[in-house]
């Protein structure tokens, strides 16, 4: 059973009329949400099928990288959608400003986002989010947006993170209802969707809340690394950098470390 402050009739009473939330699958324990959501998408699930877990034996994030987190405690679930070729760009920013905003409603909190979709409060990853697209004939067939977000968390009793993560728990002082969250952030992720589907590109406003900017960086990108200023994203989202030499480089995806 769901614990007492995850109430997953409410969320499926509230978003019965949505894309994003028409139907709501949740577990107890799982492998990933990400390959559930996957597996689901195989099977002709309906787009906005949301996949909820309270633990994850095999959470990942960007990289491969096991995602930790103690079992109830935090938010981890993934998204099934079908965005066309034009959409896909805007899935990703989507899915970081849904999540920005329910943290900023509901704690009084200022999250920043870390190119290109962790959500950071006072330098320290509160949330990571993963998008995987099945592509087909060049077109793609479905896309998996995963989301974990520290919530009630106390990242100093997790050695691995607890360096470089934080919780809404431990920057409100508060222990937080996360039914509240998660209907704040899918409800956010449905309207973002939905302007997306019209046409409405989002990379202004992502780019407003990207504290990457400005910044001298390091990007870890394929078998490279590229260090520069960090001067804006172009249209697709991706990082342009300025070089000592007056030209520019786009990084389409990597691993930004700022530079002291």
């Amino acid at each position: 059973m769901p614990s007492e402050d995850l109430d997953i009739g409410t969320l499926r009473n509230r978003l019965d009329d949505r894309v994003v939330g028409s139907r709501i699958v949740y577990y107890e324990v799982l492998g990933s949400t990400m390959d559930e959501a996957r597996r689901l998408a195989d099977q002709r699930s309906p787009e906005g099928t949301v996949v909820i877990a309270e633990q994850q034996t095999g959470g990942r994030g960007r990289f491969d990288r096991p995602w930790l987190s103690p079992q109830g405690e935090n938010l981890l679930f993934s998204v099934l959608l079908r965005p066309g070729a034009a959409e896909l760009r805007y899935v990703n920013m989507a899915a970081t400003l849904a999540v920005a905003g329910a943290i900023a409603e509901l704690t009084g909190l200022s999250p920043a986002t870390k190119w290109p979709n962790d959500v950071i409060i006072k330098g320290r990853k509160v949330s990571g989010i993963l998008v995987e697209t099945a592509v087909k004939g060049g077109e793609p067939r479905h896309t998996v947006v995963g989301i974990g977000l520290n919530v009630n968390l106390d990242p100093s009793e997790i050695p691995e993170i607890a360096a470089s993560a934080t919780s809404l728990y431990r920057e409100s002082g508060e222990r937080l209802d996360r039914t509240s969250l998660m209907l704040s952030m899918l409800e956010r992720l449905d309207g973002l969707y939905a302007a997306i589907r019209r046409g409405r590109s989002l990379t202004q406003e992502w780019a407003a809340q990207l504290e990457t900017l400005g910044q001298s960086v390091q990007v870890r990108w394929s078998d490279r690394v590229v260090e520069g200023e960090a001067t804006g994203v172009d249209e697709q989202g991706n990082l342009l950098l300025a070089q000592p030499d007056g030209s520019t480089v786009t990084v389409v995806a990597g691993e930004v470390t700022l530079q002291a």
